[in-house]
């Protein structure tokens, strides 16, 4: 289906791991990617990738984790196309520290990040969609590695993120606002998050 045909699509972390993949197809369907990211180095590589291949994007560097951050960028990307369709919050981070040797920053900069951050990315794209009426937001959460594996902040981190999920869907669907929750399971994302969008797109 052409669902992502002229959509704006802004992605959090777009320049790695799934966000950087989901930015990559999602304008190869022909949505106007604004792709996120707290470093330019990537971020503006995939912005150039597709912009090679004839897609549309623009990079916009800021901390999701800091609420003036994420107004800036929101207000940017709406400078520069009018409005926002889709949020995709994947920034994350993943600190491979046992608990018992985490100090407090590694520990707040994860929740901040993880947590914090698609807390404000959600409130403030909220509050804007609310006005328009619609709009789609996606949340992915890390569950593919085992809870025995992961370490005591990226866990709590996830863990909060699906419950923020869960009552962002609640308190949003009235406003014409879906917010889902997908499993980031390498090689997988990309169909996953499609399938959502087509069947959000048909029930509407």
């Amino acid at each position: 289906m052409d669902t992502l045909r002229d959509k704006i699509v802004l992605i959090t972390g777009a320049g790695k791991g799934s966000g950087r993949l989901l930015a990559q197809a999602c304008a190869e369907r022909g949505a106007i990617v604004a792709a996120n990211d707290i470093s330019p180095v990537n971020v503006e590589e995939v912005v150039d990738q597709i912009l090679a291949k004839g897609g549309r994007a623009k990079a916009y560097i800021d901390d999701i984790a800091k609420k003036v951050g994420v107004q800036n960028i929101i207000n940017q990307v709406e400078e520069d196309f009018g409005h926002i369709d889709i949020l995709v919050n994947h920034a994350a981070v993943e600190p491979n520290i046992p608990l018992l040797e985490m100090d407090e920053w590694d520990w707040h900069r994860t929740l901040d990040v993880n947590l914090t951050g698609a807390f404000l990315m959600t409130q403030s794209m909220g509050r804007v969609m609310q006005v328009r009426g619609s709009g789609v937001i996606v949340n992915l959460i890390t569950e593919s590695v085992s809870e025995e594996n992961s370490k005591a902040a990226f866990l709590a981190s996830m863990r909060g993120l699906d419950g923020l999920t869960r009552q962002a869907a609640r308190e949003l669907r009235p406003y014409g606002i879906q917010v889902y929750a997908v499993e980031n399971v390498q090689g997988k994302i990309v169909e996953t998050v499609f399938k959502l969008l087509d069947l959000q797109t048909e029930e509407r």
